[in-house]
């Protein structure tokens, strides 16, 4: 197989094998540049699989560029629930506005101008453009990156840059079919060349991949050097109600409601015996000691919140996971 087909080979198999997802639906021009925006944010860190959901339910309550530009805060943040990295949320309506309001309610096609927008950046306006303007880019995303690193075995940190990788797209070639081709990349590296058992009697390219013919598929990453904190979360409940606060402590779910919390040292998280638990955000491992207390605290511009009524508040996926420990 030459370069020329791999093209061709990838489509034939997208064309007869790609999911069936909300958001490639056959819509308005109009509405396929709202789906591709709404999906793309949400699909940044996360995986198709968990955003689905999100996506038919943040179209049912927010249905175009003008509600989500106009929908306030609250109902916003309630749609993104769950789904973690708020700042997506709040960057995709700070997008629709600039939108209607300096590119005439259009996404711009242009790639600089895109990258203009809050939110998005080298990944999501190469997939803006491939995938609503039909323009020749191939996004990098995790599912790109493995396939190049397999098909050309990168295995060297200086390989696997994101520079070296973007110049290793040309492997790729180019279609006419960019919207098409651009989404069958991403989604073979989703469904076949998988991260721990790839599945390659079914790849339409394995004979080009030298991991293939090597039978070694491990995949080297970029040294990440994830910073592990302690934290003490106080957890203050009265009568079936627990004392959150807004946090404007925190670098992390700034103005969200969290649980009373400060960062202590090492020493002082080994040396207690209390109920511990874990939690993984972003770039890192915080290591988090509940103290529970049963006592009362003034509510004043914070929030006794009532367990029976947990739904009526936006509550980040941290914040739910403490108030599972401690509420069974």
């Amino acid at each position: 197989m030459n370069n020329q087909n791999i093209p061709k080979k990838i489509l034939h198999w997208y064309d007869n094998n790609k999911r069936i997802l909300p958001w490639r639906k056959h819509v308005s021009k109009k509405q396929k540049q709202y789906f591709t925006l709404v999906s793309e944010f949400m699909l940044q860190q996360t995986q198709v699989k968990t955003v689905i959901p999100y996506f038919k339910n943040f179209i049912k309550k927010i249905p175009n560029l003008k509600s989500l530009a106009k929908t306030n805060d609250q109902k916003l943040l309630k749609c993104w629930e769950g789904l973690g990295y708020y700042s997506r949320a709040r960057n995709l309506k700070k997008t629709a506005k600039k939108i209607i309001e300096e590119f005439n309610g259009n996404l711009p096609s242009n790639i600089d101008k895109l990258k203009s927008l809050p939110g998005i950046g080298e990944y999501t306006s190469a997939a803006i453009m491939a995938i609503v303007f039909n323009k020749q880019f191939i996004p990098l995303d995790g599912n790109v990156e493995r396939i190049l690193k397999r098909v050309l075995f990168l295995k060297n940190q200086q390989d696997i840059t994101k520079d070296n990788l973007n110049k290793k797209k040309s492997f790729f070639g180019k279609s006419n079919r960019s919207n098409d081709y651009a989404q069958a990349i991403m989604e073979i590296g989703a469904l076949i060349c998988k991260p721990t058992t790839p599945i390659c009697h079914e790849c339409p390219i394995k004979k080009m991949c030298i991991a293939y013919k090597k039978k070694d598929f491990q995949i080297n990453k970029k040294n990440k050097f994830d910073k592990i904190k302690y934290f003490q979360a106080d957890v203050f409940k009265k009568n079936n109600k627990y004392f959150l606060i807004k946090n404007n402590k925190f670098n992390f779910l700034k103005n969200f409601l969290i649980f009373p919390m400060k960062e202590i040292n090492k020493k002082k998280y080994k040396s207690t015996i209390k109920k511990r638990i874990n939690v993984k955000m972003s770039n890192m491992h915080m290591k988090i000691i509940i103290n529970e207390k049963n006592k009362n605290l003034k509510s004043t511009g914070n929030l006794l919140l009532d367990k029976n009524n947990i739904n009526r508040y936006i509550l980040t996926s941290f914040t739910k996971k403490i108030f599972r420990s401690v509420s069974k």
